[in-house]
């Protein structure tokens, strides 16, 4: 008989909540909350996720689908630890890449190649890996051109093509993928796709 060791989950939800505090006073300013400290605090409490529960073996690709509003971000924010659960435990069994929000973290006053190492300390990566990376990642990008200027000079498809282009060089075991590729042309977005089928195939 062939022993099968037991198939370890990537990501494990059990039964998260995600409550927040949407103040009821709309107040703008500090005069009129001074004066009217009782509604200053009021607030009703809003679930953007209630008992959300599922597990996601290693090596599949799983989708998230619903209306607008219905918490789909909120849960890749959570499966990123971008938001801690209000209750309910979240196991993420591997190095995590978010692709919620490409490019946050980029410094509008830096050159491009300034914010590939920025940006790349911000996903873990060394400056080894970046400097052994860098030449992939900016051609990925096709802004071999433009490596030295600004990113405030960008159109927003440069900047995205750059925060994805650093983001996949996390090597991570998991990615969590927002909408964040709705903005790319459509080139770049079969380019981008095609790295994921990539992923998959391996």
């Amino acid at each position: 008989q062939v022993r099968r060791e037991p198939v370890i989950a990537a990501i494990v939800v059990d039964n998260v909540d995600k409550k927040f505090r949407i103040p009821l006073d709309k107040s703008a300013t500090l005069k009129h909350r001074v004066i009217h400290l009782r509604s200053a605090g009021a607030y009703h409490e809003f679930y953007a996720l209630h008992g959300v529960s599922f597990e996601i073996p290693k090596g599949e690709i799983r989708a998230i689908i619903g209306p607008n509003g219905c918490g789909k971000s909120t849960l890749l924010k959570v499966l990123s630890r971008i938001y801690v659960p209000s209750r309910g435990t979240v196991q993420v069994n591997g190095r995590v890449s978010p692709f919620l929000e490409l490019g946050v973290g980029f410094n509008p006053e830096l050159t491009a190649r300034e914010n590939v190492f920025v940006n790349g300390a911000l996903l873990g990566l060394s400056r080894g890996e970046l400097r052994q990376k860098f030449d992939s990642i900016i051609d990925f990008a096709e802004l071999r051109d433009f490596v030295d200027q600004k990113l405030k000079n960008f159109s927003s498809g440069m900047q995205v093509r750059l925060a994805f282009s650093v983001a996949i060089q996390a090597n991570a075991a998991i990615l969590l993928m927002d909408e964040v590729l709705a903005v790319g042309d459509a080139r770049f977005q079969e380019r981008c796709l095609e790295v994921f089928w990539r992923y998959k195939r391996q």
